[in-house]
């Protein structure tokens, strides 16, 4: 028996019209006869919800409103396009709207990453379909080969570029040798920063994407909260510069394991930070504002996604292409994918979780300090991998298993004078690695703690 063949068109109802809503409403225009075409039906739109409508000329009066809970549940209304951002008033307006078997088509990370479960349970309860590729890596192909089209492989790792904002930061920091600050204040002049930047810089951004990223890559619920972050703020021009001369580049990266304790119970490591990456890892070229993610799968292996992960076209495009599979769904009488949470793997936390790190000491100038410090990490158990000086000698050169020192004294500097010393650690715990550097800094003859960064992309 062959199915009722859909003709009425796919009523659309925006809301939001603000960078990416234009872009969206000004593709829906352009583009009206393909839509059809690529759907089976016209795509309509019903209504653009606003909350100043007169400072939306571009959108035709007629389909201005500010009433949005009227618009979502406006006869006619097939898909739910929603680009406000931010939890509230989103997650109520998306709510309804799934509860009213409405589909939903969203760019919104940190409502996803925050009540995503919540969405789901309302879009299964009327087989409404929740797509929202344009939540992470803007234009960029990623959650939906994560949801379907690695289904079938057992996803290990996702590690990923995930802001612009701070990469172009970064990348600035990396080719200019500039501080933070003032890259900060260049990049907000040319307009790649938000005038409030703190989500980005403080990854906040990033953490949020991350989280939604872990929760598909490992069938698991993951939220914002459980993601482990750190922002930029604190990367100074010497850690750039001591990257460099190690053949590696610093990149705020957010990292999504499957990993195994002891007994090999797995679990999931969800976390955003700054890292230094070899110069070779694929990573290492992105540039500017773009975006990468690097995903490792059992059977895939290496893939590699990269593109423009911010802006209003990009983000409309990956809207739009969301639009079109809702609205096909529609028509055809089915639905898409749905929340995928059997494997429901315990969060690891981040003192479990193996990381390297780069650190940077001055320490005093005189015999016996490698050897101070080498015990340090001796006691935690953690391996040093690379140790380098600058300034005057220390002590002779510190074998790789990170034991104490038994060599005498160089020609150590007068008392008081002072060098700096750079460890890179073999993987370790996170939380000994912490309490390494906790102890250091209060050896007498350690000065100052100059710098601690993790290590990322290393053969391990």
């Amino acid at each position: 028996m062959s199915r009722p063949v859909r003709v009425a068109p796919i009523g659309v109802a925006l809301l939001g019209c603000g960078t990416v809503g234009r872009e969206v409403l000004r593709l829906l225009t352009e583009q009206s006869g393909e839509l059809a075409a690529r759907v089976g039906v016209a795509v309509r739109l019903v209504g653009v919800a606003v909350r100043r409508p007169q400072r939306h000329p571009e959108v035709p009066a007629e389909l201005l409103t500010t009433d949005t809970v009227e618009l979502i549940n406006r006869d006619g209304v097939d898909v739910v396009i929603e680009v406000i951002g931010g939890v509230e008033p989103a997650r109520s307006l998306l709510l309804a709207a799934l509860r009213a078997g409405r589909g939903v088509v969203t760019a919104n990370k940190a409502l996803l990453a925050e009540c995503g479960p919540e969405l789901y349970a309302a879009a299964d309860a009327t087989g409404a379909d929740l797509y929202f590729e344009a939540a992470v890596a803007g234009a960029i192909p990623l959650l939906r080969p994560l949801r379907e089209s690695l289904a079938g492989d057992r996803i290990t790792r996702v590690t990923g570029i995930v802001n612009g904002t701070t990469n172009f930061i970064l990348s600035a920091m990396d080719s200019s040798g500039a501080g933070y600050g003032e890259t900060l204040a260049e990049v907000s002049r040319l307009g790649y920063a938000e005038a409030d930047p703190t989500a980005d810089v403080e990854g906040y951004d990033a953490a949020a994407k991350a989280a939604i990223l872990a929760s598909l890559a490992f069938h698991t619920r993951v939220t914002s909260a459980d993601v482990y972050r750190e922002g930029i703020a604190e990367v100074s021009a010497a850690d750039i510069l001591a990257a460099r001369e190690l053949g590696r580049t610093v990149k705020l990266l957010a990292i999504c394991e499957r990993v195994a304790d002891s007994a090999g119970t797995e679990g999931v490591s969800a976390r955003v930070y700054p890292a230094m990456i070899p110069r070779s890892h694929p990573l290492a070229t992105v540039g500017e504002a773009y975006n990468a993610v690097f995903v490792e799968a059992d059977a895939a292996g290496a893939l590699m996604f990269y593109g423009q992960g911010a802006g209003g076209p990009p983000t409309a495009s990956a809207v739009l292409g969301d639009l079109v599979a809702v609205a096909r769904n529609r028509v055809a009488g089915g639905y898409g994918p749905r929340e995928s949470a059997y494997a429901d793997l315990p969060i690891r936390p981040m003192g479990d979780t193996l990381t390297s790190y780069h650190l940077s000491l001055e320490v005093l100038d005189r015999p016996g300090v490698l050897a101070q410090v080498a015990q340090v990490f001796a006691e935690h158990e953690v391996s040093i991998m690379v140790v380098r000086q600058t300034g005057r000698a220390l002590d002779q050169a510190l074998p790789s298993n990170a034991g104490p020192s038994n060599a005498g004294p160089s020609n150590a500097g007068p008392a008081g004078a002072g060098a700096n010393l750079v460890i890179v650690t073999h993987l370790a715990p996170d939380a000994a690695l912490r309490s390494t550097v906790d102890k250091l800094a209060g050896l007498d003859v350690v000065r100052d703690v100059v710098s601690v960064m993790r290590v990322e992309g290393e053969v391990k």
